[in-house]
């Protein structure tokens, strides 16, 4: 098992031009970065801001979008309720000076703590090298929610899983259905949902929500290792993903990014294989 325990530090260029598309593309260049962004608060249909524009608006829970091929650099990132003037309203979720390395491919999560406060959480997109047949698991536990235990085909496979942390393992291709018990017991805290493992992908599976409010999902993202282009839906109690989501707004002009030595993206040190 692998698990997500330290964040990585990456120092970016002084001032890097942030030009961003209107569409997405597969794969990152030397000098670009692959980021998606996942929506894990519960009821709150949000606007996202990325140095000061508008990227996503209107923004659901339980949505994950298309990935986006954008500048490496660092990121001031603003969460704001849907239609809300950033101009003279506070942000819901903020996160200054994100620094996205090139090359990388990450997903930015927005979700509740384990305390139930809405943070945001990079996380990087490693898939392993797998043997034919086989395909990799990883599961990020992204809810305001103890330590779960996560089960494929009635199986446990990762064990005592916290916010904000991942793991993964090496299992054979094909469909499981997968849940989360509460670390220890048989007592299921999300799911079950059927879960398609492609050969020679990494499946990323997302539990987020609230416990207490018995809200808690899945959601679901593929990472092809040879395009390190990811996709996904989301699944169980809550939440959908939209096809085609519109995508980042191509700002206006270019915003100059400060550069500095910051905590960015989180990594996984460890993989075991089934």
């Amino acid at each position: 098992m692998r698990k997500a325990t330290a964040v990585a530090t990456f120092v970016a260029a002084p001032a890097v031009a942030l030009a961003l598309p209107a569409a997405g593309a597969s794969a990152a260049t030397a000098e670009q970065a692959v980021v998606s962004i996942l929506h894990g608060v519960p009821d709150l249909t949000v606007d996202v801001y990325a140095n000061g524009e508008e990227v996503v608006g209107d923004f659901a829970p339980g949505t994950l979008t298309d990935p986006l091929v954008l500048p490496a650099g660092e990121y001031d990132l603003d969460v704001y309720p849907a239609g809300a003037d950033p101009a003279s309203a506070e942000p819901a979720i903020s996160a200054q000076d994100v620094a996205v390395p090139a090359g990388v491919n990450a997903t930015v999560v927005a979700h509740l703590s384990a305390e139930g406060v809405p943070v945001l959480t990079p996380f990087v997109n490693t898939p392993a090298v797998l043997d034919a047949g086989q395909a990799e698991l990883t599961v990020r536990h992204v809810a305001a929610a103890p330590a779960v235990d996560v089960r494929a085909g009635g199986q446990p496979v990762l064990t005592g899983l916290t916010n904000p942390n991942e793991a993964s393992t090496t299992v054979p291709a094909g469909t499981v259905s997968a849940d989360a018990v509460l670390t220890g017991t048989d007592q299921v805290a999300v799911g079950p949902a059927d879960v398609t493992l492609r050969e020679g992908t990494e499946t990323v599976v997302y539990a987020w929500g609230s416990a207490a409010d018995s809200n808690l999902a899945l959601a679901t993202q593929t990472v092809d290792a040879s395009s390190s282009a990811p996709s996904g839906v989301a699944a169980g109690e809550a939440g959908t993903a939209e096809a085609g989501l519109p995508w980042w707004v191509a700002a206006a002009g270019a915003v100059a990014l400060a550069g500095a030595a910051v905590p960015a993206l989180r990594t996984r040190a460890q993989r075991t294989r089934a």
